[in-house]
């Protein structure tokens, strides 16, 4: 994908007046504003650390600068991050920025297919990965060509060929900063392929700067805030709408690597939080934890929530003493849909459009027609400022074409919008997956499980189990000599964690339509039955057979 070399010449300034000169569209110009005006104001936590200040940020990423400048990365080269939030995440992201290299961040939980997928697409010769995820990443590196430096974050394990320590690399070297534009790819990150493997969204500088103004201006922020995030940073909500919000106006961040529900409102009052985000099945578990009478007694004021479940939330704003901002978008259009700040709770609206920036139009999923107030139909949006949304799919061209068919992006959501404007999500469209605010590619999973033996024929669909989340399951077709905990098992290894079925349902066959699809909104109709096998149910634990099949492997490296 290219941008032209300038911008035409009499094309209006992009965004609202009061963004400022694109020129300042990048984070790495409000970091070093930060750096600059505030170097000791405090910035970014991690956990119960001390919140390091824009000055200690700002040396820290251009240490991680110099590092990334003597592997010969140079502006618009790609460099992959795995790894789980740390302080190397955020200065690495940083360190690329100024160097003007195209980050690619990956979900940590990606192992197998999924994950040489992902790296093969990137196309990228640096990846920086924690130590604790080497392992994985070994796994998939035969025929991965392109990967040549393998970057370690922590100690690498005894002599590996082909793996160096970030430490070994020289953080002194000189280097050349970069002043990217804003119409520059900035940051590739993955999203669900839904009924195929994981897509990269290509960001430009303004897309991601649209992002961070759209949290500042939706939650008010000001430089006296403190943001409170358990997002990862592999997620548009961590990496734009926290970190670089909180750059924009010098507020602090925190950044929690877990969740825990019954000690969200804890960690909330010990980090003084004013704002912060939640998905809505992490709203649901921390409303279903027991009522405190100290609930609505801190500092926190605003939540932006995505969605906000409209059974419980009416209750949640007067039981936590918040104003919940629902919103809607997708990591390809931004965060164009919120409630406005002093609007009267609307339950089941996701708020209204940024008008400023795209236009929202409701169409029929067949013929792209434009429908009226109260009529349900496919979400689109189309930006009313150039570089604001994606850029298309890495990779993909056929897939960028199918989402931006007739001038528009197509969601791939239903919705509708009323009389006043106000928008209302109503269902998936398609074989979309969603599950705890991640969308999963039923393909990877099947894809996944037809490599057993035995298999003859799978599906994978989503069943819900709230108001915004499903579980997976799995219906196979095999031979019966194929044991479920073994398929299970399998499942587990080569698959990331939110991926793994927790529902397995045996057939003799998949319901096909005459052009020999399968038939799956029959199946999750259907959804669970008595017959149903559930892992739970079974005694199983993800997490503990992944720590059977670490500690075997480790006995399998182990010397005599």
């Amino acid at each position: 994908m290219s941008t032209p070399d300038d911008v035409p010449p009499g094309r209006p300034t992009p965004g609202p007046e009061h963004w400022g000169p694109v020129e300042t569209w990048t984070v790495v110009a409000h970091l070093r504003r930060q750096a600059e005006e505030r170097p000791d104001g405090r910035f970014l936590a991690i956990g119960r650390d001390r919140h390091r200040t824009f000055a200690e940020t700002l040396v820290a990423a251009s240490g991680f600068a110099s590092r990334l400048w003597s592997l010969g990365l140079r502006q618009g080269d790609k460099v992959l991050f795995l790894g789980p939030t740390s302080y190397d995440a955020v200065h690495g992201w940083l360190g690329a920025k100024l160097l003007g290299l195209v980050d690619v961040p990956l979900n940590p939980a990606y192992r197998g297919e999924s994950l040489r997928h992902v790296i093969a697409l990137s196309e990228a010769r640096v990846i920086l990965v924690d130590a604790a995820l080497l392992p994985e990443l070994a796994k998939v590196r035969d025929g991965l060509d392109r990967l040549r430096n393998v970057v370690v974050l922590g100690s690498v394990p005894g002599s590996t060929p082909g793996v160096q320590a970030l430490d070994d690399l020289p953080a002194d070297q000189p280097w050349s900063p970069t002043d990217a534009r804003h119409l520059d790819v900035s940051t590739v990150l993955l999203t669900s392929g839904t009924t195929g493997p994981a897509k990269g969204v290509v960001m430009t500088n303004a897309q991601t700067y649209a992002i961070a103004r759209e949290c500042v201006e939706g939650l008010r922020m000001g430089p006296d805030d403190v943001f409170y995030c358990f997002h990862p940073l592999f997620h548009m909500a961590g990496r734009f709408g926290a970190l670089f919000a909180a750059l924009l106006v010098g507020a602090r961040v925190t950044l929690d690597v877990t969740f825990t529900p019954h000690a969200w409102i804890d960690r909330i009052r010990e980090c003084g939080a004013t704002v912060t985000i939640a998905h809505g099945p992490m709203i649901e578990a921390v409303h279903a934890t027991p009522c405190r009478d100290d609930d609505a007694t801190t500092d926190l004021r605003a939540v932006l929530a995505a969605p906000l479940p409209a059974a419980i939330g009416a209750d949640f704003e007067r039981r936590f003493g918040v104003i919940a901002l629902e919103t809607w978008g997708m990591t390809e259009v931004t965060a164009c849909c919120w409630r406005p700040y002093d609007a009267p709770l609307r339950l089941g609206s996701a708020g209204r459009p940024r008008e400023d920036l795209v236009e929202v139009v409701v169409v029929d999923p067949d013929t792209d027609e434009p429908l009226g107030p109260g009529q349900v139909g496919e979400l689109t949006v189309r930006p009313r400022q150039p570089w604001i949304l994606m850029q298309g799919y890495l990779g993909m061209p056929e897939r960028t074409v199918e989402a931006w068919r007739n001038f528009r992006f197509h969601s791939g959501d239903a919705g509708y919008l009323d009389e006043d404007g106000w928008l209302y999500f109503v269902d998936r469209m398609g074989d979309r997956i969603r599950r705890r605010a991640e969308n999963i590619s039923s393909y990877d999973i099947e894809v996944a499980a037809a490599s057993f033996p035995g298999v003859v024929e799978v599906a994978a669909v989503g069943v819900p189990v709230g108001s915004s989340d499903d579980e997976i399951l799995l219906c196979v077709a095999a031979d019966a000599s194929v044991d479920t905990v073994a398929l299970f098992r399998h499942l587990v290894a080569e698959l990331p964690h939110h991926m793994v079925p927790r529902y397995v349902e045996r057939l003799d066959t998949l319901p096909r339509t005459p052009t020999n699809k399968v038939r799956k909104r029959e199946l999750r109709n259907r959804g669970v039955t008595p017959g149903t096998w559930d892992y739970k149910d079974a005694g199983l634990s993800i997490r503990s057979l992944r720590e059977a099949e670490d500690r075997a492997q480790l006995s399998e490296r182990s010397p005599a």
